[in-house]
């Protein structure tokens, strides 16, 4: 390769570890990066396990401290749609802007080529343009939260693991001696914010906490019915934990912070044909707008729904569903797919 330097965003954890084994591998010369994004109470075991791997497999690895800019970008985001009556998407928001784009600026900084991470996803070239693609392991695949990378990152990205499913990587690496990163057990949920958030949020939000207090649950006719924790508590389409009794299951179907209200509502009644999405993202639009059958996922699960996406007022896209889809959540986001290949995406209004 006339450039085979990839700069490769790394924890430490089973995923980087193959990745940097699979990009040698390939002939990439690997530089790998740790950034220092959230830690709790000052805990970073992780920047040892970066560290440790760096000198097994003999690579460049230095960490950039940003928890500073991630806590402006991230975390104020993450607190702030809840206190909107908003269901936040912070994996989204991070990839598209933030994480992907450090990687492309301190490769511009290297001047190394290429940039890359363990993502489950793949890159392909189609009609002079890159696009991200479906990762071989359904149950690992992490397109959905790709849709918002623009073609100057996407040409540039390498996903060594894409093809692989996690069986596999487990595999790789106890197979090349690594066998402690091998049974390590996946990191789940948010980053920062691993276990339930309404804690997180109390913690993160000490001076406003007059702002979650209790408030009436109403039906979709607006009468009241209940009583509830305080709005930001809760989402839309949430079921559990409403700590209120009816003789049929409910929903959340609204939130109204200005009036701390939380609408509860029969699971028939939660289901909408059409929404209207924000800071979209669309990577050729001749190909998704007006076209048919375009596949829309507003969930990140193995959630498939088919739909006609025009262009709105006020920059936004508008999207009816063939069928009507049920608990469509402000702040989440929808990701567009022409088979297996992403096409684009926005954040729901």
């Amino acid at each position: 390769m006339s450039n085979n330097k990839v700069l490769l965003g790394m924890s430490g954890g089973t995923d980087s570890s193959v990745a940097v084994l699979l990009l040698q591998d390939a002939g990439y010369e690997v530089t790998g990066v740790t950034f220092r994004f959230w830690e709790e109470e000052g805990k970073n075991e992780y920047l040892k396990d970066a560290e440790e791997l760096a000198a097994k497999t003999g690579i460049r690895h230095y960490a950039l401290d940003v928890r500073d800019d991630f806590q402006r970008e991230i975390i104020s985001y993450f607190t702030d749609e809840y206190l909107q009556g908003r269901t936040p998407v912070p994996c989204v928001r991070c990839n598209n802007l933030f994480k992907w784009r450090l990687l492309y600026e301190e490769a511009q900084r290297l001047q190394i080529e290429h940039i890359g991470t363990g993502h489950y996803a793949i890159v392909k070239k189609h009609n002079d343009l890159y696009y991200i693609h479906s990762g071989t392991d359904p149950d690992k695949d992490q397109s959905f939260f790709l849709w918002g990378l623009e073609q100057h990152v996407l040409q540039k990205m390498v996903l060594p693991l894409g093809e692989y499913t996690k069986k596999q990587v487990r595999e790789i690496a106890a197979k090349r001696g690594f066998q402690k990163v091998a049974a390590r057990k996946d990191s789940m949920g948010v980053c920062f914010c691993p276990g339930d958030y309404r804690s997180f949020l109390l913690k993160m939000l000490p001076q406003n906490q007059e702002i979650i207090r209790p408030g009436n649950f109403v039906d979709d006719n607006g009468l009241f019915v209940g009583r509830h924790r305080g709005y930001p508590f809760y989402t839309v389409g949430q079921r559990r934990k409403l700590d209120i009794q009816f003789n049929y299951p409910v929903f959340v179907k609204e939130i109204i912070p200005e009036k701390n209200q939380v609408v509860l509502a029969k699971e028939e009644n939660m289901y909408l044909q059409t929404m209207f999405l924000k800071d979209w993202v669309l990577q050729n639009s001749e190909e998704v707008i007006e076209k048919p059958n375009i596949i829309v996922k507003i969930r990140y699960k193995k959630q498939h729904n088919y739909g006609m996406i025009t262009y709105s007022e006020n920059n936004l896209l508008k999207v009816v569903f063939d069928q009507p889809v049920a608990a469509i959540a402000p702040g989440q986001a929808a990701c567009f797919y022409i088979s297996d290949r992403v096409a684009g995406g926005g954040i729901i209004v």
